[in-house]
């Protein structure tokens, strides 16, 4: 079963999206949809208003979950090209809501920085609240699967040692377009790419995770509850523009796609933040804030 959130003439809402037409589920988004314990059955029953999938204006997959919880380091191809060793626990951060776009929003790329750069990333959305969970539990809270570009600011993340500061800004993170649940894909790793202006930039496969979606869920639900709607950004594969030499970073009017085997793809295209350059309060003097 495929799900998605819509955004209508009347709001929001949460979609089951068969071959020709996305049928509303009665809930406003996907979260509502999955806070309910009859989700699967409700979704697949729903008899709502129809829309044809072509021309379906997605908003984020969740638009606004409860954690954006991302892990870095997790693909062993790019550990390798950033110069890092693999790590023996996941490496994480977080991203907030209003960093999120839907699958074929504009990315706005902010005016403090030239060296944005792109991430694909597969990304597990939780389906059940699940603590301290075991491997059969953590499989079973995931309610599926979907796409996300953790676009990265990577003067801003490399600042300090902590991400948070070059992962979250707004309007920089499409995700989506729709949620596959399990039973739709194929055992084994899934084909996970980007492509900048029709060039490939990555290409991998979801096997050469070192931490699996299942590890994911069991390690996060040690530290906290995880609850519908979460969303989990498992890692990017190598070929990002920061490891390039030269670098290659998103420019004003490119478009970047992002895709995974099985799931779909967001199409973006990127525009500069508009903003007043009165406005602008901080002031880079030598890579630092004057």
């Amino acid at each position: 079963m495929r799900l998605a959130t819509i955004r209508t003439a009347t709001g929001m809402r949460s979609v089951r999206v068969d071959a020709q037409t996305a049928v509303e589920t009665g809930e406003s988004d996907l979260r509502a949809l999955l806070a309910r314990s009859d989700w699967a059955d409700h979704a697949a029953q729903a008899a709502g208003p129809a829309h044809p999938v072509d021309g379906l204006d997605y908003a984020p997959l969740v638009p606004s979950p409860e954690k954006i919880i991302c892990v870095g380091l997790n693909y062993r191809d790019h550990i390798l090209e950033m110069g890092n060793e693999p790590p023996a626990y996941p490496t994480l951060f977080a991203k907030y809501a209003p960093a999120l776009v839907g699958a074929y929003d504009d990315i706005e790329l902010p005016t403090v920085s030239e060296q944005i750069d792109y991430e694909a990333e597969l990304t597990v959305v939780i389906g059940r609240p699940v603590r301290h969970a075991d491997a059969e539990e953590a499989a079973a809270a995931i309610a599926g699967y979907t796409v996300l570009n953790d676009v990265s600011v990577r003067d801003w993340q490399n600042r300090t040692k902590q991400f948070l500061q070059g992962k979250t800004f707004e309007h920089s993170t499409p995700l989506g377009p729709v949620l596959v649940t399990p039973d739709e894909l194929p055992a084994g790793g899934w084909e996970i790419s980007s492509t900048l202006d029709g060039e490939v930039m990555q290409r991998s496969s979801t096997a050469e995770l070192v931490f699996g979606p299942v590890d994911l869920v069991r390690y996060l639900s040690t530290i906290l509850t995880l609850n519908p709607g979460d969303v989990i950004a498992t890692g990017t594969p190598g070929g990002v523009g920061h490891a390039r030499r030269p670098p290659r970073y998103l420019t004003d009017g490119a478009t970047l796609v992002t895709a995974i085997g099985g799931i779909g793809e967001c199409r973006n295209t990127c525009r500069t933040e508009k903003i007043d350059p009165e406005k602008i309060e901080i002031v880079q003097t030598n890579g630092k804030p004057a």
